[in-house]
């Protein structure tokens, strides 16, 4: 089973990425998140990957960081959620903000997810919520600079997965930063893809 890849990005498109590994290019499923956190093409990546082999396909998922294989691996875990609704699952918005919305029992903040439904969120709260408490859940509120790059990022109609994923990078340990600073920074992300 693979755990890990390491190699160049060669392609990268927002639900796939290929990476380039000893002259074999591997085809990985990833959620937006690990999408937006992935650099230009023709740069070296490391993914975790979690390996789903079936009858009649082997699929490496890919993950910018532990914690998401993890909630990705428990999600799966869940009856009735394969890994493309959990890669979807994923793609709704922070790690940390879906583990907590989980671990409150938000049933609408699931709900919003393109293939939740009641049923499904009810079942994700009910078998994951005492599942994930190892994991801290971030409640630090963004500046008001953050929500304003934000704002009006979602504007020029990017996602708001999207965004939030493209803003920590462009935070990158910043505490405050100028707002056209910011913007233009995570706008330079977004439009790299």
């Amino acid at each position: 089973m693979i755990a890990h890849l390491r190699g160049k990005l060669i392609e990268k498109e927002p639900s796939r990425l290929v990476v380039e590994t000893h002259g074999v290019g591997y085809e990985v499923l990833v959620p937006l998140t690990t999408y937006t956190a992935m650099p230009e093409k023709g740069v070296d990546v490391s993914l975790d990957i979690h390996t789903h082999v079936r009858e009649d396909v082997i699929a490496l998922y890919g993950f910018s960081s532990k914690h998401e294989r993890t909630v990705f691996e428990r999600l799966i875990s869940v009856s009735g959620i394969g890994p493309r609704l959990a890669v979807t699952i994923l793609s709704g918005g922070s790690v940390e903000g879906l583990v907590g919305a989980i671990r409150k029992g938000d049933l609408a903040r699931l709900t919003a997810i393109p293939g939740v439904g009641k049923k499904t969120a009810e079942r994700i709260v009910m078998e994951l919520r005492d599942k994930l408490k190892e994991f801290t859940v971030d409640t630090t509120p963004k500046s008001s600079i953050e929500s304003d790059v934000s704002s009006a990022l979602e504007n020029l109609g990017y996602t708001p997965p999207v965004v939030d994923a493209a803003l920590r990078r462009a935070m990158d340990g910043e505490t405050s930063p100028e707002f056209d600073t910011l913007f233009r920074r995570t706008l330079q992300i977004l439009t790299k893809g």
